[in-house]
């Protein structure tokens, strides 16, 4: 897997101060994205040991309130086999910071069932996940009033309540209990 950028303090991507990684890599290419170069799976640099090192340092500080991975498309098969062993890592080293991961797929359609996004970690990818920022952006629905998300037929999930439940729980301005 490649990555394109790492931003150490990132407020635009989720609650709080976060840490973002921008994986490569994406077959959507929805019409107006804000980061095309990503789609390109060798664009940026390869995520090797010591990235994952760099971003948990960066994770470490007690104003740091998590990781969001977005891209690209963090849900493309080949980037879930890297990114859910990190993602465990940073649990278990971590397991006061939330995770948010943004994708152009959709939970119910394209995540939970079968679906070119499906692979044999999936759903262990999204059992680590605190918040889902799902559906691909439609330029036509752009809305930059929107909290972290682009075009209005994006949500914002609160993902362990979701997939308790019977449908779609979305996450509100509030931190997630870390007792997931």
């Amino acid at each position: 897997m490649y990555y394109g950028e790492i931003k150490k303090t990132d407020i635009a991507n989720g609650f709080g101060v976060r840490v973002s990684l921008f994986v490569s890599g994406c077959r959507r290419h929805c019409k107006g994205c804000f980061n095309a170069d990503t789609w390109d799976f060798q664009y940026g640099a390869p995520f090797t040991a010591q990235t994952e090192q760099e971003l948990l340092d960066a994770l470490a500080p007690s104003y740091i309130n998590g990781l969001t991975v977005l891209g690209g498309e963090p849900f493309e098969p080949e980037n879930q086999r890297v990114l859910t062993p990190f993602l465990k890592r940073v649990r278990a080293l971590l397991p006061g910071k939330t995770i948010w991961c943004f994708t152009g797929a959709t939970l119910e359609t394209e995540l939970l069932r079968d679906s070119p996004s499906r692979c044999e970690v999936t759903d262990e990818m999204l059992s680590l996940i605190d918040v889902l920022v799902d559906g691909a952006f439609i330029e036509e629905k752009k809305d930059i009033s929107l909290q972290f998300r682009g075009s209005s037929n994006q949500r914002i999930l609160d993902l362990p309540a979701t997939l308790r439940q019977t449908g779609p729980v979305l996450w509100h301005d509030v931190p997630i209990p870390m007792d997931r």
